[in-house]
């Protein structure tokens, strides 16, 4: 009744920008994203204790924040077939900064999702795993498994087909490196869920960006094969610049670069001039993630802290979500 899963977030390469259905968090086109390690969120869940009650970094989560936790429990009790199994505690713990472009939901849920179907005595199917973590946030589908992981669109119209697969584990390019560049440690104005609504409803490219989105994941999936860091450096570059680009044209337009934002893009295109191999994505906040290599990860360092980084954090493609020995409660 009882189970505690460490997950890591997750960089879209390919981006996941817009729902076709906002219940079931269905998206308009796939999405392939890397891992990252050491970032994690640790969650204990145990059901059958006196009542509700959810602990988020430390805080009592209430309103909207509460009852999408509580909301996925309500599945994993489907999915058992138990609606006996009582009410549930559940604590979460990151290490990482929240709300802020990192992907932290995706870790939150996905770790929510695994410890939750443990706790109610269901056996680990990655599928199911993959499906329930999508309840809570869309890209929390992709950090069940670690490495490279791709969220398929799917068709069906109950999300049956709406989950993540693992293309290459963490194991497959352990060269590669990201380096996160914490510009900014607010949390965004505009939430990802509200601004990719937003998007979709008025964006006049906003179909334009779905088809490009869908068309770039076979071509992410080629250029990690054979580990061309260029090739997918270019690419995520160019998916990066396309969703920001969808945005800004929305009504009314959505920013969330910042002036150092800029900056350390600009530094990033005049040093790849000098042979230093380094590129950038960058999710719906300020805080850019590096693509280099092992031998390049201090100088990409060097470069984010010349832009004003606040914190810099190297990882390295991160493993899959997992069970732990050791409760938070």
């Amino acid at each position: 009744m009882k189970a505690t899963v460490l997950a890591h977030p997750n960089i879209a390469l390919v981006k996941y920008w817009g729902k076709r259905d906002d219940a079931l968090i269905l998206p308009h086109q796939s999405s392939l994203s890397l891992t990252l390690s050491p970032l994690s969120v640790t969650t204990t869940v145990e059901f059958g204790v006196p009542t509700d009650a959810v602990e988020l970094n430390g805080h009592v989560a209430k309103g909207s924040e509460r009852e999408r936790v509580l909301r996925l429990l309500e599945s994993v009790r489907a999915q058992a077939g138990d609606k006996s199994l009582g009410p549930a505690k559940v604590v979460s713990r990151g290490d990482f900064p929240m709300a802020a472009g990192l992907a932290s939901s995706a870790a939150g849920f996905a770790a929510l999702a695994v410890a939750g179907r443990a706790a109610a005595g269901l056996p680990r199917d990655t599928k199911a795993e993959s499906i329930l973590a999508r309840l809570g946030s869309g890209s929390a589908c992709r950090s069940v498994q670690g490495g490279f992981c791709e969220w398929q669109r799917g068709e069906r119209p109950d999300g049956d087909d709406s989950f993540a697969v693992q293309r290459f584990d963490a194991a497959h390019w352990p060269e590669l490196r990201m380096v996160v560049a914490i510009l900014d440690r607010g949390e965004k104005d505009v939430k990802s869920r509200d601004g990719m609504k937003q998007a979709v409803e008025t964006s006049p490219y906003y179909a334009a960006w779905v088809k490009d989105a869908e068309a770039e994941v076979p071509r992410a999936r080629e250029y990690i094969a054979r580990r061309d860091l260029q090739a997918l450096g270019e690419m995520c570059e160019r998916n990066a610049w396309r969703m920001h680009s969808t945005s800004l044209a929305a009504d009314p337009p959505l920013c969330y670069l910042n002036a150092a934002t800029v900056g350390l893009i600009h530094h990033l295109r005049e040093h790849r001039k000098k042979g230093v191999p380094v590129w950038f994505t960058l999710d719906a906040g300020p805080n850019p993630v590096l693509l280099t290599d092992a031998a390049n990860e201090v100088a990409a360092e060097a470069l984010a802290r010349a832009c004003g980084a606040l914190d810099v954090i190297r990882c390295v493609p991160g493993g899959d979500a997992t069970l732990k020995s050791e409760h938070l409660f």
